[in-house]
C-alpha cells in the first residue's frame, strides 16, 4: 500500500516538474490532449472545477491572437486533468463518506 502511494506521488511530482505540453505541436493538438486528460478525470468522477473553464478562456485568448497565454492555460488544464486522475487513483483505496 505504501509503495503504491509512493509511486503515485512520484508520478505526480514528475508531472508538476515537467513541461505539460512539450509534445503538442499546435494549439489544436494541445487542446485535444487537454480535453482527453479532463475526460479521463471526468470518467473517474474526479474532474476538477476549473479545468474546462481554463480551456474556454484559452480559446478566447487564442482567437484574440494571444497564443502564448492561451497555450499556458491549455497546459494548466491538461495538468489539472492529469493530476485529477492521479488523485482519483490515490484516493480509490480510502474509505469514507465520499465513496
Amino acid at each position: 500500500m505504501k509503495l503504491k502511494n509512493l509511486s503515485l506521488i512520484t508520478v505526480l511530482s514528475a508531472c508538476l516538474m515537467s513541461p505539460a505540453l512539450s509534445q503538442a505541436g499546435t494549439y489544436e493538438e494541445a487542446v485535444m490532449d487537454a480535453k482527453a486528460s479532463i475526460n479521463n478525470a471526468k470518467a473517474l468522477n474526479y474532474e476538477w472545477r476549473d479545468s474546462s473553464k481554463l480551456l474556454e478562456k484559452a480559446d478566447k485568448l487564442n482567437k484574440e491572437g494571444k497564443s502564448d497565454k492561451a497555450m499556458k492555460l491549455v497546459a494548466e488544464a491538461k495538468k489539472q486533468g492529469d493530476m485529477a486522475v492521479i488523485q482519483a487513483k490515490l484516493q480509490a483505496s480510502v474509505s469514507g463518506p465520499h465513496n
